[in-house]
């Protein structure tokens, strides 16, 4: 009767430590997601800043190219609404829109090599590869994070526990192919043709005249 008893302990002190360790791994795990989504959200909000004073330099020197910096407008309120909501399934599309119509901005400002020589401009530029840059690398991390979360929460006995503790299933942050290299604007050198063109072929050297002539 003794042994039985023994036996009944540790087997509850065992299921006691397995719950115990599942439980805290995936609060650990699921810190780690959301500390990784912190790093992206702030990112998210620079790049938000960022867009208006861009607009307004280009626009100082395209300002009929209405219908790209109203796409862009609409496009950056719609990534803001979509970030209050803190749900990545709807703020990775906001954010994918927002990043193609920058790379028509960017197109736009190639048509304007007199832009190159606005400082607030490069600068704008170089701030905003940067931010794309580490939204990137968050995003990796991110994603990372939430893929182990999630393996955890699916596989015995973490998944009973997850039901019974209310944890939950997060969504990744994912980008569109196209969308995950950086918008960015290239001008051509000073005495170079315009972006896009191909460079100018060199008039064909006349044949030598014939001996004699």
């Amino acid at each position: 009767m003794a042994i039985v008893i023994v036996l009944v302990v540790v087997v509850v002190l065992l299921l006691v430590l397995v719950v115990w360790a599942s439980f805290n791994g995936l609060v650990r795990r699921r810190n780690r997601t959301q500390e990784a989504w912190s790093q992206i959200d702030v990112e998210l909000k620079r790049r938000h800043d960022l867009i208006p004073n861009l607009v307004e330099t280009v626009k100082g020197y395209a300002a009929h190219e209405r219908g790209t910096f109203e796409a862009v407008t609409n496009a950056r309120a719609a990534a803001v609404n979509a970030g209050a909501t803190g749900d990545p399934g709807k703020i990775a599309p906001a954010e994918n829109m927002l990043s193609q119509t920058l790379r028509s901005l960017f197109a736009v400002a190639e048509n304007y090599p007199q832009l190159r020589a606005v400082e607030s401009f490069t600068q704008l530029q170089e701030q905003l590869t940067a931010t794309e840059d580490k939204i990137e690398f968050a995003r990796r991390y991110y994603n990372t994070s939430a893929r182990d979360y999630n393996i955890a929460l699916q596989t015995f006995p973490r998944n009973l526990i997850a039901a019974r503790f209310a944890f939950t299933v997060v969504t990744y942050f994912e980008a569109e192919e196209a969308d995950r290299e950086v918008p960015q604007v290239r001008f051509a050198g000073g005495d170079g043709p315009p972006s896009g063109e191909p460079p100018a072929t060199p008039p064909a050297t006349p044949p030598a005249p014939p001996p004699g002539t």
